[in-house]
């Protein structure tokens, strides 16, 4: 299975997952031109998409989502609640109802090769979810947009070969920061974005022998730095109730606004 960040961060997010007979997106929140950009990169056409994944309605999760849809109708997967908030989202234009199929949280759906299970997450959006991706041969799982996670999370994101997650924010950086005190308020709530520190330290909680790659992804371009979430969660899973070093894992920062580096497990 391959992994490609076409774009991860708080300006816009969209993740190319796919094998040799099935392509899928996790959110569609860059522009069309970007996306099909991306894909190209990896030989990949926006015609060879057999769905759009989406984990909740924010503009940066779906910006460019009608596009897709109507160059290429394919069909997009979400929660109910999140296929509501598409509706009536402005910046996606007209989009075709039969392209909406519906994701229950924590089932199991198949799109050719490959097993979707939508897990529950908890953020500031109608019905949000993250996403865990199986073929034969793997499993990878998207993890971002979660003011805090659960011990159910945690069991369900154990056992995979790769997953991009999110390291949103450095605490500091936010508290002493420009934004006002509700925004400050939301980002660190239980219904915001994971810190850098929780997200080592949930990280700490599922490395195992056989995780291939960490991607750290979504990072706010105001409050955090790529080497600062880079050291941080190196930090907390060196120093987490695990067996292992940070050193025994490829963990790196996803690119805000381009492709990172294809990854093949």
């Amino acid at each position: 299975m391959r992994l490609l960040s076409i774009a991860s961060g708080s300006s816009g997010n969209c993740i190319y997952i796919g094998d040799d007979t099935t392509h899928i997106l996790i959110d569609a929140g860059i522009s069309g031109k970007r996306i099909e950009a991306g894909l190209n990169s990896i030989g990949v056409s926006g015609k060879d998409l057999d769905a759009v994944l989406v984990t909740h309605e924010h503009v940066d999760h779906i910006g460019g989502l009608g596009v897709l849809a109507r160059k290429f109708d394919v069909p997009i997967y979400s929660t109910r609640g999140t296929i509501a908030g598409i509706s009536v989202a402005k910046s996606v234009g007209d989009i075709d109802g039969q392209l909406f199929q519906i994701i229950r949280r924590n089932e199991n759906i198949s799109i050719g090769s490959l097993m979707i299970q939508a897990l529950p997450i908890s953020h500031d959006a109608a019905e949000p979810v993250c996403f865990k991706v199986s073929n034969e041969a793997s499993t990878v799982a998207v993890a971002t947009d979660m003011g805090y996670y659960t011990q159910e999370l945690i069991e369900q994101l154990k056992g995979l070969d790769a997953i991009l997650l999110e390291a949103n924010h450095d605490v500091n950086m936010v508290q002493v920061g420009p934004y006002p005190y509700y925004l400050k308020q939301r980002i660190l709530g239980k219904k915001g974005h994971l810190s850098n520190e929780s997200a080592g330290r949930l990280l700490s909680e599922i490395v195992h022998d056989d995780l291939k790659h960490v991607f750290l992804g979504h990072l706010s371009r105001e409050n955090n730095l790529p080497q600062l979430a880079h050291e941080a969660v190196r930090l907390e899973v060196t120093m987490g109730d695990n067996p292992y070093q940070a050193s025994d894992f490829d963990i790196r920062v996803a690119e805000r606004s381009e492709p990172s580096g294809l990854i093949e497990v």
